[in-house]
């Protein structure tokens, strides 16, 4: 492949890490609650993939045993997203962002367990730095202190789903196991709201929430997805580990932008920020280098 079209992939994935920040923003903006934030988001990511599938004539067919995994996959990440956002409302974008980095943490935790592998002294290192991150802010920001429960949840589900996926995608592609999880989770989240009564008049959107809402649910989640995939068929998973990293980066510029002092924190918060991205933006590098120290140890000598 040219350098001209790496540069481009590369500019594209920076520009899908940039939406995928701005989606903190429009969470904050949006008026109605977490739960039906959530059901608008997925119902419209679910129909924008539909028609984007219908449009591309690409076959979604899978089989009952998929269907079923994609389906309760799915439910886990609308409370994933309900979490999340329910964060950014209790909270802020920024005290959201950054205890969603957790998600590597979590994800170097559980995917030995399910794939009964042995934890790596690196992986702990990560694990114990951001967590001495988050403690920082933890102890700084105690009004946040809900916001950051929830935002360590919303990264534990990000990091289930995460490693789930992994295993999905392996037979089934990418944009179809979209499709079906944000109906899996429009399935979900339904049966919950008609069980508690959600279905009520505080479902009511103004001008302003429609067209957050539809921007949301297409550009935010449906074409980022769609755009994020198409980058890795090109670029290696280590250039994408560490563009994607940086969401967190762009997601609290963007709301210093748009919100200024309410998104200004101690100085005991920016210091656990800089643990936490530290750690995990080094994170894919240091185990690059301790995957190349490990095969040249294993090569024989001549």
């Amino acid at each position: 492949m040219t350098k001209l079209a790496i540069n481009r992939n590369l500019l594209l994935l920076h520009l899908t890490v940039l939406v995928w920040g701005f989606t903190g923003i429009l969470g904050a903006l949006i008026s109605i609650s977490a739960i039906h934030l959530v059901w608008y988001r997925v119902l419209i990511a679910a129909c924008s993939l539909f028609i984007y599938f219908k449009f591309t004539r690409k076959s979604i067919k899978v089989s009952k045993t998929q269907f079923v995994q994609l389906l309760f996959t799915g439910g886990l990440v609308g409370l994933h997203w309900i979490l999340f956002f329910q964060s950014i409302k209790v909270a802020n974008v920024s005290v959201t962002l950054i205890c969603l980095s957790s998600l590597t943490l979590f994800t170097a935790l559980l995917e030995p367990l399910f794939n009964r592998q042995k934890i790596e002294l690196l992986e702990l290192a990560v694990g114990i730095l951001i967590i001495f991150g988050i403690y920082l802010i933890f102890t700084f920001e105690t009004q946040y202190v809900m916001g950051i429960i929830l935002g360590l949840l919303c990264a534990l589900c990000g990091s289930l789903f995460t490693i789930i996926n992994g295993k999905l995608v392996k037979h089934t592609k990418a944009t179809t196991i979209s499709l079906y999880e944000m109906f899996g989770a429009w399935v979900w989240v339904s049966i919950f709201m008609f069980i508690f009564g959600g279905f009520g008049h505080d479902m009511q959107l103004n001008s302003s929430d429609l067209f957050y809402l539809l921007l949301l649910g297409t550009v935010c989640t449906s074409a980022a997805y769609v755009a994020g995939v198409s980058v890795m068929k090109e670029l290696s998973a280590f250039r994408v580990a560490l563009v994607t990293n940086l969401e967190p980066v762009y997601g609290i510029l963007l709301a210093l932008l748009f919100f200024k002092r309410e998104e200004q924190m101690s100085i005991g918060f920016y210091g656990g920020a800089i643990i936490v991205l530290g750690a995990v933006f080094l994170y894919p590098i240091a185990k690059t280098k301790f995957e190349h120290k490990k095969v040249k140890k294993q090569l024989p000598t001549i």
